[in-house]
């Protein structure tokens, strides 16, 4: 992820019914954490949210390494990263750890997001907003 730059990092709870029958939190749950940060994320630029302009982002594949397992209780911190953005698209890296383990590691995952016209149902460009703030994010690194 040496392409990614940071972006975002929040806290979240582990709930109990986010454990599965084998004591620890289901692998579905990882893809639900990573999608909580993204979505925060866009939150707190203001982006999500607005559906005036019938625009928004869809994930088209996302992946998940699972490196060591969660358990409630605690917290899941996750960690945001961004990669250089296209025409329409970007790519996020994630981390997860635990708040009292912030050197371990979890998982690691990734997520390609596209911009489309809900409507039509087809890509169009990013925002400038987000452009902005992922390419300011990308200079901010390379400096």
């Amino acid at each position: 992820m040496s392409d990614y730059h940071p972006v975002f990092e929040m806290s979240m709870p582990i709930r109990w019914g986010d454990m599965d029958a084998f004591g620890h939190v289901n692998n579905t749950v990882y893809f639900r954490y990573m999608e909580q940060v993204r979505i925060s994320w866009f939150e707190h630029l203001g982006i999500i949210g607005n559906h005036e302009e019938g625009q928004g982002p869809v994930i088209v594949n996302a992946s998940m390494e699972f490196l060591k397992q969660l358990h409630y209780p605690g917290d899941v911190i996750g960690r945001m990263t961004i990669g250089k953005p296209g025409r329409s698209s970007f790519d996020t890296g994630f981390e997860l750890m635990r708040a009292d383990d912030p050197e371990q590691l979890y998982a690691r995952g990734n997520a390609r997001c596209v911009w489309i016209d809900y409507a039509a149902g087809k890509s169009v460009p990013i925002p400038d907003l987000l452009r902005d703030t992922i390419e300011n994010a990308v200079l901010i690194k390379a400096s």
